[in-house]
């Protein structure tokens, strides 16, 4: 099978494109025949830092297709079903094996490129925004990097809660289009100070709850715009930087900080999980959240799909079709 793999650590340039073996099914698994890939915000990071496990390695965390082997022990998956499914490594290659248990069988008539994007992202922003976030009708809520997927994710979810949704971009023609998904005051970060912004527009107060994927420098600056006992969900590091955290910002205020990676959530809390995910499709199938897809790039050019999320072009999700 086609796959694109690397060897080493880099930029979007360490990708080749390589002839490999299919990947073997294992009892528990199934092996999809990969339609779509959603390229995740967690792919660029092993890409640049994390060790490849093998040579030839094949990154990936989210893709979707149909299902054209079932292992010994799988009694809930058969052959000629489309699903999706999160694994740790591999979906960026024509075939793909998963754990039975991390796939979702696609409701009736789903869009596969469009169910491809929704697993990660809305199982996350339900996490941050509920499980741990505790939103609640009439809260308010400041969402960084609105125009990403889990951006976008997180302001659906956020406004159907019924909260004031504050949300911020560096793009000015981008904050326009989060408005159509629910954002009440969108603050371009680059030349305005969201913390200031935001006590302008509570009286001083601050926001209920923060959903920051930047982290670096922004964390302190996302405490700094909370209200008195309100909480900060760290749950990326897309900024790049790994400035220090001085937890006596949190005292005066009795402000929280609260981290959130969905595999260690899965490992322990999976029916849950597992049924979110399951909801979530539904919901996006009936058109009750939208999916925004910006671009679709043939597996051949994954370089240029990857250069293209680098420059922070897109507005969504990017995906590839082996």
């Amino acid at each position: 099978m086609k796959a694109a793999v690397y060897d080493h650590n880099g930029g979007p340039e360490v990708f080749r494109i390589e002839d490999v073996a299919r990947p073997t099914c294992k009892p528990s698994e199934v092996l999809i025949k990969v339609h779509t890939v959603s390229i995740e915000g967690g792919d660029l990071i092993s890409r640049e830092s994390v060790s490849p496990a093998t040579p030839a390695h094949i990154v990936g965390y989210q893709c979707a297709g149909e299902v054209v082997e079932v292992g010994a022990e799988v009694t809930n998956r058969k052959l000629g079903q489309l699903v999706v499914c999160i694994v740790m490594s591999g979906s960026h290659a024509e075939y793909v094996a998963a754990p039975a248990a991390m796939t979702w069988v696609l409701p009736s008539g789903m869009n596969v490129d469009v169910a491809s994007t929704v697993p990660v992202a809305f199982s996350t922003a339900n996490e941050c925004l509920f499980a741990v976030g505790k939103l609640q009708r009439d809260h308010s809520v400041l969402i960084h990097a609105g125009s990403g997927a889990l951006g976008l994710a997180l302001i659906q979810l956020a406004k159907r809660a019924g909260a004031t949704v504050f949300s911020t971009s560096s793009d000015d023609s981008k904050l326009e289009r989060l408005k159509g998904y629910g954002v009440d005051v969108a603050i371009n970060n680059v030349r305005e100070d969201f913390v200031q912004v935001i006590k302008s527009h509570t009286d001083g107060r601050g926001v209920d709850l923060v959903v920051d994927s930047i982290g670096g420098k922004n964390l302190p600056r996302s405490v700094d715009s909370l209200k008195y006992a309100g909480r900060v969900i760290s749950v990326g590091e897309s900024g790049r930087d790994r400035e220090g955290f001085n937890p006596l910002t949190l005292w005066a205020n009795r402000t929280s900080l609260h981290g959130v990676a969905m595999p260690r959530v899965y490992q322990v809390e999976y029916e849950r999980c597992h049924a979110v995910v399951a909801s979530l499709l539904e919901e996006v199938s009936r058109g009750e959240f939208k999916v925004e897809i910006d671009r679709i790039f043939p597996l051949s050019e994954v370089v240029a799909a990857y250069e293209y999320i680098l420059s922070r072009k897109a507005f969504g999700r990017v995906l590839l079709h082996p």
